[in-house]
């Protein structure tokens, strides 16, 4: 055997242990966290109704069985509406993808309005909305969610082809939301992605789905296990609650990819991805998108309530599964009791009557019933009336719902119990349901200013050849520009509070503002530019009837601020002299006094319009 033979046997061997020593590890990381599996589980089962079933002691979910055939088995879900609620609120609490400037020079603006704008078009353009809804339904239900920012080489537009023909694309970013069944931390025990050294994502995919990828053929088997192979949303488990089969891939297989912080012996981080027996990659972490462009894990994690030293968070739903479980027992023995009223319990004498015929059709009005001569007439036994407690214990639990589950009678069905009339009393209301939800409110703001950071350092790294950028300006008009990896800066930036605001909510605003006169110059007026800025946010910029002229000499000014950082420009007699030397006194003042070329070029603009307009 020649040595180059050797290598290669060796090599070989390497790599055979390490896809054992990764299928191990998984397998242990499985093992791990079970339990938790099992209680997410149970989470979706009371979720979608399916509400007779519990965690037995041996970890798996098994369904409770009457103790009698004619026990009432009906589900009164009160989850389902609480979590609906939950996620109407907070997808109106959801931070804005603003990057605010540094210092007002025009460097640090420009730097900031392009990364802003970044942000914006990453945001329509894979829908950023829908996946933060995703991973909040997973982290309402299961207690945790994850995203995933990566580096999308399908991306994008055509910049060519390879050798083979086949087209080559610029890239582009992408975010996707992951259920907590995808990520195996190698600690329970850690208080933030910070505290964890390696996560594996592990997710069941098709066969063909993986040569598509990496151009490896794997055999391929049947996967059905739900913490591998789940249902897109945790509301499908509803199919699997009214007697489906679980779901299952065919002519699949586990892809495990295991990502490994960086350490002595790998400064770069590990990524090591691994199908069946073969070994699909191994290098070094793929992206740098830490805070300071290090390499590390490309995972962000949202939680519903963070549990003090665990990683995975709890949901609502596991304080509220046992009241649903005391509600429907109410409910249940309540109709029982009612059954019994209505329909009756029979006294018969035994041989007075046929029974079987009595059984099946009961007293039926109009009926004739014969007996035996001598016996004692068949007759209905008094079972009371409803008890007291019932109802009672009902409103009880009901309230408790509230308490527990952070949403009051107004929030979830409208109701308002404490008769407040004013619209400051109800709004203080609304508001304390939002106070109560502070927890969860605080981790998807985290989550998705995490999120924002990771895919301005992607572009960063990856964004090398000038890219086009359509930027919606004031007004709807649609603006481009060229960038590339110089004109961002991931490290110098901060993300401006605040957040997506209704329109309702931008009007109330205005008017506000306008009732209080801070909208008006010294003299009392409010000038045309105001005017103008004030129908854009209102939704009527686009309106020609609606929008002043003074608009478009506000874009054709800044229009020329652009011009004036690279080539001298002459105004125009038609200009609107004024509105144009306050855009351009804006543009000096803000920064660009600092470059003298630019500054020479600004005055003798402002020059050439004060010989025009006097």
């Amino acid at each position: 055997m020649t040595e180059q033979q050797i290598k290669e046997e060796q090599e070989k061997k390497r790599q055979r242990d390490l896809v054992g020593e990764i299928h191990r590890d998984f397998a242990a990381r499985r093992e791990m966290r079970r339990q938790l599996e099992r209680g997410w589980e149970l989470n979706m089962k009371f979720l979608s109704g399916d509400q007779f079933c519990d965690l037995m002691p041996s970890g798996e979910i098994e369904e409770d069985e009457k103790q009698f055939f004619w026990q009432s088995r009906r589900c009164f879900n009160h989850i389902a509406p609480t979590i609906d609620t939950r996620l109407a609120r907070l997808a109106k609490v959801r931070p804005t993808l603003e990057v605010r400037a540094f210092s007002d020079s025009e460097a640090d603006m420009q730097v900031a309005r392009i990364a802003s704008n970044i942000l914006r078009s990453v945001k329509c353009r894979i829908d950023l909305d829908k996946v933060i809804s995703e991973a909040t339904l997973w982290s309402e239900v299961c207690g945790t969610a994850f995203y995933k920012v990566v580096w999308d080489y399908d991306d994008g537009k055509v910049i060519g082809s390879d050798t083979a023909g086949h087209p080559v694309k610029e890239g582009d970013v992408n975010v996707v939301a992951l259920s907590p069944f995808e990520i195996y931390p190698d600690t329970l025990n850690a208080g933030s992605m910070s505290e964890v050294k390696s996560i594996i994502h592990a997710k069941a995919v098709s066969v063909e789905d993986i040569f598509d990828r990496f151009g490896a053929e794997i055999a391929g088997r049947t996967i059905g296990e739900f913490s591998l192979a789940p249902y897109s949303s945790p509301t499908g488990w509803r199919r699997a609650a009214e007697g489906e089969l679980r779901p299952s891939i065919e002519q699949g297989e586990i892809l495990i990819e295991r990502y490994t912080r960086p350490s002595g012996k790998y400064p770069e981080g590990r990524l090591e991805i691994v199908a069946g027996d073969k070994l699909l990659f191994e290098g070094p972490l793929p992206y740098q998108n830490g805070d300071r462009g290090e390499r590390t894990l490309p995972f962000i994690r949202q939680t519903c309530v963070s549990l003090a030293g665990a990683f995975f968070g709890t949901s609502v739903i596991d304080r509220m599964i046992p009241l649903q479980r005391a509600y429907n027992a109410v409910r249940n023995r309540k109709h029982e009791f009612l059954n019994r009223l209505t329909a009756g319990v029979i006294a018969v004498e035994d041989g007075s009557v046929d029974a079987e015929a009595l059984a099946d059709d009961g007293l039926a009005p109009g009926k004739v019933l014969v007996y035996r001569q001598g016996a004692t007439a068949p007759a209905f036994l008094d079972c009371g009336k409803l008890p007291a407690e019932f109802a009672e214990e009902e409103e009880r639990i009901a309230n408790e719902f509230i308490l527990v589950s952070g949403m009051s009678e107004i929030s979830r069905n409208s109701a308002n119990p404490t008769n407040v009339t004013s619209a400051v009393g109800l709004q203080l209301l609304l508001d304390q349901d939002t106070n109560r939800m502070h927890m969860t409110v605080e981790s998807v703001e985290r989550a998705v200013k995490e999120a924002g950071k990771q895919i301005l350092h992607l572009y960063k790294q990856f964004a090398h050849t000038k890219r086009l950028l359509r930027m919606t300006g004031i007004g709807g008009e649609t603006e481009l520009v060229y960038f590339d990896a110089s004109d961002i800066s991931a490290d110098d930036v901060e993300f401006a509070p605040g957040y997506d605001r209704t329109p309702e909510q931008t009007k109330e605003d205005i008017l506000n503002l306008l009732d209080l006169g801070l909208l008006k110059d010294g003299e009392g007026n409010i000038s045309g530019e105001v005017k103008t800025r004030i129908l854009d946010a209102m939704g009527y910029g686009s309106l020609e009837n609606a929008r002043d002229i003074s608009y478009l000499h506000i874009r054709k000014a800044e229009r020329e601020n652009i011009l004036l950082a690279q080539q001298e420009v002459e105004a125009d007699s038609y200009d609107d002299h004024a509105v144009h030397r306050a855009e351009h006194l804006r543009a000096l003042l803000s920064g660009a006094e600092n470059d003298a070329a630019v500054k020479a070029r600004i005055v003798r603009h402002l020059e050439s319009h004060r010989r025009m307009g006097g």
